[in-house]
């Protein structure tokens, strides 16, 4: 896109734009991510039950994502991510009182269902309203800046997240709910694409909504990118971010630091790990112009394996690798939402995109169950070493079968 294009897709969506920015930044997720698995652990859970609990999560997701989708396909993007958001505000006041690993269970199936609302409405509203004045091509950019608006957000709410888990490890979870709250008023602001309202989403029943995602998942130009990132990558990087807080936990106690200072220092670290992650998905749409998404994701895989198995060595080189993590995974879950829905209609959209999801939530539940009897046994170090392994071993195999993204 030239630059009086942009500037003319600018100045015609720039309200919704900074409508879509502002509840990006009320996703809350930094207060409760630097003590959340600490949190846990303190309820008495060991590492087997929170990969339990995560494993309920995903498959909610599993057998919630086409239903949801379908729903934001008939109700409207804005009236799913509403409804989405509302859910989980509710659940993260309700983790903060719970004490029990069955209740948490209970509402991980509820937070879970709240994300299944949000998960495929929040990228379609965004590519639709996109698709309004022809500026589609952006929405790597777009979406990028957005997380990056969050991410820069999250960096304060992970230290104070770090040091009001410092006096109660149930804190963060109720600001954290508070804050996602404010973000279903933004939503109410909002308004539905024109391009979604002209499509004939009465026409779209439930039987034909399985045929369209059917048959976006058996396109040539998906299959092999769908085993590759929503499949294998995705779920190897996930447990990245469950194994986060023990890791680190073990590393700086090794290195001297007094255990009564881990919380804190959680949440500087979450703020140092939010505003890398804020600075590369700045730069998505840059990243997209002069690398492309097709080297990102044949080069990325092999980087992030080898780098996971070079921790067990080498454990402070986890450091360096966590902080560098998340900035990689916002962008390249961009970059995916740009390639999917560059290959899919608007009729469905946010169906097929909760699809995606719900493959990949199925993906990592075996990921998740193994790594946390593996860590029980060993370590989290060993168990992410092990998936670091999968990862190159299972993306050579995918590329040498067909290749996952396409010109």
């Amino acid at each position: 896109m030239n630059i009086r294009s942009r500037g003319r897709w600018w100045g015609s969506t720039s309200g919704s734009v900074l409508k879509y920015y502002l509840y990006k930044s009320t996703k809350a997720v930094e207060f409760y991510r630097p003590i959340m698995y600490l949190f846990f652990l303190a309820q008495g859970l060991n590492f087997t039950q929170i990969a339990m609990l995560e494993a309920i999560y995903n498959l909610t997701t599993l057998f919630g994502e086409i239903p949801t989708g379908y729903v934001g396909d008939r109700i409207g993007r804005r009236n799913s991510l509403l409804i989405g958001t509302v859910l989980i505000a509710v659940t993260l006041l309700g983790i903060g009182f719970a004490g029990s690993f069955p209740t948490l269970a209970v509402l991980y199936v509820f937070w879970s269902a709240g994300y299944n609302f949000r998960s495929g409405s929040e990228d379609a509203w965004l590519y639709d309203t996109l698709t309004d004045d022809l500026s589609e091509d952006e929405f790597a950019h777009v979406r990028g800046r957005g997380e990056a608006a969050s991410l820069a957000v999250g960096a304060g709410a992970a230290i104070v997240g770090g040091y009001l888990g410092t006096i109660d490890l149930s804190y963060p979870w109720f600001v954290a709910a508070a804050v996602t709250g404010l973000g279903a008023v933004v939503l109410l602001t909002l308004d539905e694409p024109e391009t979604y309202r002209e499509t004939d989403t009465d026409a779209l029943s439930f039987r034909r909504t399985v045929g369209i995602v059917r048959e976006a998942l058996s396109r040539r130009n998906l299959r092999a990118f769908i085993l590759y990132y929503y499949v294998l990558y995705a779920a190897v990087t996930y447990l990245v971010f469950v194994f986060l807080q023990p890791i680190f936990q073990t590393v700086v106690v090794d290195l001297g630091v007094s255990p009564a200072r881990v919380e804190s220092l959680l949440g500087w670290f979450y703020a140092a790990y939010s505003l890398v992650g804020a600075v590369l998905s700045y730069y998505t749409g840059a990243i997209k112009a002069h690398l492309g998404i097709r080297t990102w994701f044949l080069v990325l895989p092999f980087v992030v394996g080898a780098a996971l198995i070079g921790m067990y060595y080498v454990p402070v080189l986890a450091l360096p690798t966590f902080l560098v993590a998340r900035g990689l995974s916002d962008v390249t879950r961009s970059f995916a939402g740009q390639y999917v829905n560059d290959h899919v209609e608007t009729l469905g959209r946010a169906t097929v995109l909760s699809a995606m999801a719900m493959v990949s939530g199925l993906a990592v539940v075996p990921f998740q169950l193994g790594s946390g009897v593996i860590s029980d046994i060993v370590s989290p170090l060993f168990a992410l070493a092990v998936a670091g392994a999968v990862l190159v071993v299972g993306s050579g195999a995918i590329l040498s079968w067909e290749a996952p993204v396409t010109e």
